[in-house]
């Protein structure tokens, strides 16, 4: 007699079919197919550290050598807060990087041993790894807005409102994502 199509009894008592445990062993290693996106997340992480740090580089390489003509302070800030945008993205990246793998793969042990540090990025459940995600988005925006402010030429006291109005708003979504 063919026992392949009998279920059988698993450890927790519950009766299951070998073609389903196949089944279910199959789908369950499809979860693998997360690991491309937390090695091009990763990729894309270093790459955008790189290029906040060449900016850096750049910009003061600029300050410092360049004789000819001078370098404005606001290109100084407008430089070095489009880099501190490259890191804040490569922060949603590592984030991003962490959380998926933590979730579908397996926890990263060294962190857990690590102590506080390894808190940082822990990641629980998928509205964790949203809510880490959404609150480093918003400071890219923010740090985008004022570098969009900075390169303005503001020709009206209504340019002037506009700007004040903009930030007092921004503080206070701040204060608020900080409560919650």
């Amino acid at each position: 007699m063919d026992n392949t199509n009998r279920p059988r009894k698993q450890t927790n008592g519950k009766e299951i079919n070998p073609i389903e445990e196949k089944f279910e062993k199959g789908l369950w290693s499809i979860r693998y197919i997360v690991l491309l996106g937390v090695l091009f997340g990763a990729l894309s992480a270093i790459v955008l550290f790189v290029a906040g740090s060449l900016e850096i580089y750049s910009t003061l390489v600029d300050f410092i050598f360049k004789s000819n003509a001078h370098v404005g302070h606001e290109e100084i800030l407008i430089a070095i807060i489009g880099a501190i945008d490259f890191y804040l993205i490569a922060l949603v990246l590592l984030i991003f990087t962490f959380g998926i793998y933590e979730l579908f793969i397996s926890k990263i042990d060294i962190a857990h041993e690590e102590g506080e540090f390894g808190n940082i990025l822990e990641v629980k459940n998928l509205d964790d790894l949203k809510n880490k995600i959404v609150k480093v988005i918003i400071m890219v925006l923010i740090v985008s807005f004022f570098q969009r402010i900075l390169s303005m030429e503001f020709s009206t006291a209504y340019d002037m409102l506009a700007m004040a109005i903009s930030i007092c708003v921004i503080c206070v979504g701040v204060y608020f994502l900080g409560r919650h």
